[in-house]
């Protein structure tokens, strides 16, 4: 058990937590949430950092790291299709994109085959996140004298980040392809 790993299991035990603030009928609700779910968030940055730089990856981290990612942004779609932030079908282009690439990366590991995460999926992994934020607090708040209204941007955001998730897919699955060709399989 190392920092990392810690910062894994911090992270999937923060999920009960997100979901009872996020669901309790309380005037904050939305502004403690989403401070649980950005801390959560950063303990994903923080455990991949840590890792890598301190040489810490081990078998459990990559099996439980990509786990809490998916558990969590799992959680955080399904309560904000409950409280009708997100639209169902959104959230599940997005969790069946997530469930798909880790059954691909699953079969290529089990084959000697490593598809790691790329630019995209990066970039969507970062919208993902900052829209799902922006969803759960869902107000306007002013800036500078202008209104800017959250859940229509944290919408804007979950488009493109479900855009992002079927654009990744298709990069994982080509790459995965590229590598399994010309073997036989069966």
């Amino acid at each position: 058990m190392n920092l990392p790993n810690i910062l894994s299991i911090l992270r999937i035990t923060l999920i009960p937590i997100f979901i009872a603030v996020f669901a309790a009928q309380s005037p904050g609700r939305s502004q403690w949430a989403a401070l649980i779910f950005i801390m959560a968030s950063l303990t994903d940055w923080f455990d991949g950092y840590i890792a890598r730089r301190w040489e810490q990856v081990t078998l459990f981290g990559k099996f439980i790291d990509p786990v809490a990612d998916k558990l969590l942004v799992l959680a955080a779609l399904i309560m904000l299709v409950e409280f009708k932030r997100v639209d169902s079908w959104i959230a599940i282009v997005i969790i069946g994109r997530d469930l798909a690439i880790t059954g691909l990366r699953a079969i290529a590991s089990s084959m000697g085959i490593v598809i790691a995460a790329k630019e995209m999926g990066k970039y969507k992994t970062t919208v993902q996140i900052v829209a799902i934020i922006l969803l759960i607090l869902d107000y306007p708040i002013f800036l500078f004298e202008r209104s800017f209204d959250l859940h229509y941007w944290g919408t804007v955001g979950i488009w493109l980040a479900a855009i992002l998730s079927l654009i990744s897919a298709l990069e994982y699955f080509s790459r995965f392809w590229r590598h399994i060709k010309g073997r036989k399989l069966l």
